[in-house]
């Protein structure tokens, strides 16, 4: 299989040091979150750079759908709230909720471009059945 495009990026540090991007468009510090023990600070984390990613690539993939079934959305957004979670087993595991806003498409159809959506995303086939996944429309 042959790559489309491949991305390089180098963390260093952990949660508290910092990525950066082999073509130096993404250079960012790295924080750990207060809720995770850490003190804050103006970096972001592996979570909100997960989110951004999923909700990026999941609204192409609806955009993409949506232009394969006809159907108009110029004004669509997608949440995603990745949460990370301990296990009873002590072990760390994330679950990701999509939420996407519609204004000119009914609920019923948005629903429906969310689920088809879902089947062609690159994000969520790498996470199907690895991470819990809800759909929603607000």
């Amino acid at each position: 299989m042959t790559a489309l495009y491949t991305a390089t990026v180098t963390a260093h540090g952990g949660r508290e040091g910092k990525i950066e991007a082999s073509d130096k468009k993404l250079v960012h510090a790295l924080s750990m979150p207060k809720e995770l023990g850490g003190p804050g600070g103006d970096g972001t984390n592996p979570e909100q750079l997960f989110a951004a990613g999923y909700a990026a690539c999941f609204e192409s993939a609806l955009r993409l759908v949506a232009r394969l079934q006809k159907i108009a959305v110029k004004d669509v957004s997608i949440t995603a709230t990745v949460g990370l979670h301990k296990t009873d087993a002590g072990k760390f595991k994330l679950a990701v909720d999509l939420l996407g806003r519609f204004t000119e498409v009914d609920p019923e159809t948005a629903k429906k471009l969310m689920e088809l959506a879902h089947t062609v995303c690159p994000y969520s086939e790498a996470t199907r059945g690895n991470i819990d996944v809800t759909l929603s429309v607000g």
